[in-house]
């Protein structure tokens, strides 16, 4: 199991293999974010954002989660929760056929006076596609086990 005292600042690592489906995009924006360049080739291709039919950055969100998730429970990590996303942004569209990754830099460490038994780490994440190309950029603070006295 990784506790709090297990990350260091300026901590850099890079871990994932995400495979981006088509059947994946239609399906997540037709539940979630339902609008015509995530649902339909001919209307994406008319737009002169993406071309093509392109995930939902909400979609590409999740997907982040699940490939941090994989990542970190594989070795025992158990995440109390998060506190929130800051500086969230999407840079370059996710396509069908891409392979998502993600590069997790430690970028601060506190611990709360009245909670000895946490601590909060804040992680900045850097998405890639396969061509090595940042997709997504955000900041999140994880709430960490302290590991037992």
């Amino acid at each position: 199991m990784r506790y709090f005292e297990d990350y260091q600042e300026g901590q850099v690592e890079r871990f994932g293999a995400y495979p981006v489906t088509r059947e994946e995009v239609i399906d997540f924006a037709s539940r979630y974010d339902p609008q015509p360049f995530h649902l339909d080739d001919e209307a994406a291709a008319q737009s002169p954002i993406f071309g093509r039919l392109a995930a939902s950055g909400w979609h590409s969100c999740a997907m982040v989660m699940r490939i941090l998730t994989d990542h970190w429970t594989e070795d025992g990590y158990f995440s109390l929760g998060g506190t929130g996303v800051d500086e969230l942004r999407w840079t370059k569209p996710v396509y069908p056929g891409d392979t998502l990754s993600v590069e997790a830099e430690v970028l601060s460490k506190s611990t709360p006076r009245s909670r000895p038994t946490m601590g909060f780490v804040t992680f900045r994440l850097t998405v890639f596609n396969q061509d090595g190309d940042v997709v997504m950029t955000l900041k999140v603070t994880n709430i960490q086990h302290r590991r037992p006295t």
